[in-house]
This record gives C-alpha cells, sequence and structure tokens, in this order.
C-alpha cells in the first residue's frame, strides 16, 4: 500500500471520527441536554387569551388565577402583543382590597397585578369580544384595545379560562354568558381558517367537562383540560379558615384549586422538559385532593396525543428555572382544603356579616341562604342583582 493512499485512508478515518463524535453528541444526551426546536423562528409566534369571566370582590380569585396566568407567560418570553386579558379590573382597587394596588394568588405569593394589560376590561368583556379576538376579526371587536390573535399556520395558541360556570354555559360579567356549543363552532371555525398549528385550552369552572364532552371532534389539533368532570364542581383554595389561609386581612379566597395546581407547577420547573401530559397527571392528582371529597376529577379532551408536547412550545419557560428538570417524585404540592366554587362566594359573605359590614352583607347573605334551591346555575347573578343598599 503506497503512501499517498495510506495518507488518504488516515485522513477519511479522522474525518469519521469527528462526524461520528458530532453525531453521537447529537443523539446521545442526558435528559436536562433534550434538544429543543421549539425556540426556532420557523414553528411561529405563542400566542395567548387568559379569560377572567366574573367581576365583584367575592370572586376575587379569578381575576387573580388570571394575573397569574399572565406572569408565568411574561417570564416565559411571550411578548405583550401576542397576550390578550380580559378581566372585569374591578379588584385590584376595590375599596374592600386590604392592599391597594395589589393582587396575590397565594397566601405568601408576590403581588401578581403588576404590569398586566389592560386588553378587554369592565363591560368589554363579552362573549362576542372574545370569539372575535379568537378568530382574529378585528371588526367585530367592540371597545378594549383592539388586539385579536392574529395567528398564522404555524402558531401555537394557549387559551386559559376561569369562573363560575354549569352544564354546558360558562359565567360571563355580562350578559349573554358563553355557551358550549357557540365555544365549539367558534374553535371549529378558528381550525377552518388555517391560522394555528396546535391550541391548548386548560378551562376552570363548575361542569366544566360539559363545554367539551361530547362537543370537540378530534382533528382540530386542539387539546383541552378540564378543572371537573360535566357533573361536578370544581374549587377554589387558599380560603378563610382553612390552611394555608389567606393573610388575616383577606376574607375571600385566593385561586382556584386546578389553575393554583398548574400554575404552582409551572412557576417551579423548568417547561422545555416538561410535557402537558407530565402536568395533566400532577395537576389531576392534586385537584382530586386523594380522590376525597374536596376535590374534582380533571378531565383531557380533543386531540390527546398533542399532550406529549412540552410546556415551553405554549408558555414558554422560566430562565430561572432551567436546571429545574422535571421530576414527579419532587413534583407534588400539599393541596389544602378546598371550597367549593359555589360556595366560596358564600364564605365571603359570611365573613362580612358583622361589624362594620353587618347592614351591608347581611341582606345578601340570607337571600343566597333561603333561596338557594332557586338560584340558576351561575350563584353570581343572584348576588349582583340584590339592589344597591339592601
Amino acid at each position: 500500500m503506497n503512501r499517498q493512499l495510506i495518507t488518504t485512508l488516515f485522513v477519511l478515518s479522522i474525518i469519521a471520527i469527528v462526524n461520528g463524535r458530532e453525531l453521537a453528541e447529537d443523539l446521545l444526551r442526558l435528559p436536562s441536554e433534550k434538544l429543543d426546536f421549539s425556540g426556532d423562528d420557523s414553528v411561529g409566534t405563542r400566542w395567548a387569551i387568559l379569560i377572567a369571566g366574573s367581576n365583584g370582590y367575592w370572586n376575587y380569585r379569578h381575576q387573580a388565577d388570571v394575573c397569574h396566568a399572565y406572569q408565568i407567560l411574561k417570564t416565559g418570553g411571550l411578548k405583550d402583543e401576542n397576550i390578550v386579558v380580559f378581566m372585569y379590573d374591578d379588584i385590584a382597587y376595590n375599596s374592600e382590597n386590604p392592599r391597594q394596588g395589589v393582587i396575590i394568588n397565594s397566601p405568601y405569593g408576590d403581588d401578581v397585578y403588576h404590569g398586566v394589560p389592560k386588553d378587554y376590561t369592565g363591560d368589554d368583556v363579552n362573549v362576542d369580544n372574545f370569539f372575535a379576538v379568537l378568530l382574529g376579526d378585528k371588526t367585530k371587536v367592540k371597545g378594549g384595545s383592539g388586539k385579536v390573535v392574529d395567528s398564522g399556520p404555524n402558531d401555537r395558541i394557549f387559551i386559559y379560562y376561569t369562573d363560575h360556570g354549569g352544564p354546558g354555559v360558562l359565567g360571563m360579567p355580562t350578559y349573554p354568558y358563553m355557551y358550549a356549543n357557540d365555544l365549539n363552532e367558534v374553535l371549529k371555525q378558528k381550525h377552518a381558517s388555517g391560522t394555528y398549528k396546535s391550541l391548548v385550552f386548560y378551562l376552570e369552572a363548575c361542569e366544566s367537562g360539559s363545554i367539551f364532552e361530547g362537543l370537540l371532534p378530534q382533528g382540530l389539533n386542539i387539546y383541552a383540560t378540564t378543572a371537573s368532570g360535566p357533573d361536578e364542581s370544581s374549587w377554589g383554595t387558599y380560603c378563610p379558615g382553612d390552611y394555608p389561609s389567606p393573610p388575616l386581612e383577606y376574607d375571600t379566597c385566593l385561586g382556584d384549586l386546578y389553575s393554583v395546581a398548574w400554575m404552582e407547577d409551572c412557576d417551579v420547573h423548568n417547561l422545555r422538559t416538561e410535557t402537558i401530559k407530565q402536568q395533566y397527571k400532577l395537576v389531576k392528582e392534586r385537584t382530586s385532593s386523594d380522590n376525597s371529597y374536596y376535590g374534582s376529577h380533571v378531565m383531557q379532551y380533543g386531540d390527546l396525543p398533542l399532550s406529549t408536547d412540552s410546556l415551553y412550545m405554549y408558555m414558554g419557560t422560566n430562565p430561572a428555572n432551567e436546571n429545574f428538570t422535571f421530576n414527579e417524585e419532587n413534583s407534588l404540592f400539599a393541596s389544602p382544603k378546598p371550597v367549593n366554587q359555589r360556595d366560596a362566594d358564600l364564605l365571603h359573605f359570611w365573613h362580612k356579616v358583622g361589624p362594620p359590614y353587618y347592614g351591608i352583607y347581611t341582606s345578601k347573605l340570607i337571600l343566597i341562604i333561603t333561596h338557594f334551591d332557586e338560584l340558576p346555575i351561575l350563584t353570581k347573578g343572584v348576588i349582583v342583582s340584590v339592589p344597591k343598599g339592601s
């Protein structure tokens, strides 16, 4: 074998070794070094719609949930121009709020209100505006910032809703309420427009499973999870009298159990390495409260294979959590005793009965209790209809 051939073979072997080493480094990685292409511009933009469907200080928890969700997305890298927030915005500076201008979502939590965009507030929080925003139809938006989900075929969308609900219906602070058939038809329209790659919907409400069960078809590239089944309540948490309780100056629940479960999980993990399915399992376990009376059954609907997507694809991730790889064994939180969503309103007024609020709130509480069997599915409708001064 001549010297030139030997030299050529030697060079080729070096190239093979180098290329093989590079290939091995691409294929053989620790879990924490998992390749992630979801940050590539080719996958499109992350969009989010956050909706608190209630108003009134007694419903503090719903706007607190939405504000917390915003902070997770903002810290995760989503831009304000791609996050649309619906909330009545009557909590932070409400005369009953002991910390003016501040909203908290847990007993020891930081302020989650700061920086939250005021896209649609007051009466602009309504079904027509939500549907127009989701469909990206600026011509049908009335009031508010005018911001819509102007998404494209490679974009991913995250929707989070929290409020009261009933069989086939979700509350809004304005009439009409949102009905399951209407919502699912709009989701089908969004899919037909070809303006997203995949959509994830997190839904907190009583009987929230009834919004999708038998109504959300497969094949729309939509994955939905709900706080409860079609015929059970969801639950408030961090409520007065429970452990852990809100600070003493608070007389209302600070959050909802399902919502707090998924958000507190996001707060501590690298969402690049945690899948939707992994979070679903954790949230399901925490929200069921060990299958006791004080809990609900978290459900999932639609295209379940999307649950293998990383949460990062929809929510981004907090850079500070980069080294906190998902581990089921260290991801379970102790669940405080929750309060039925419908009882949470009563709990607020119960704490109000007594000086200096006796004359203001006693009649409301009596009205709710004495006419409990006559209440509509959305309890807040009766509460806010009490005449002023009664």
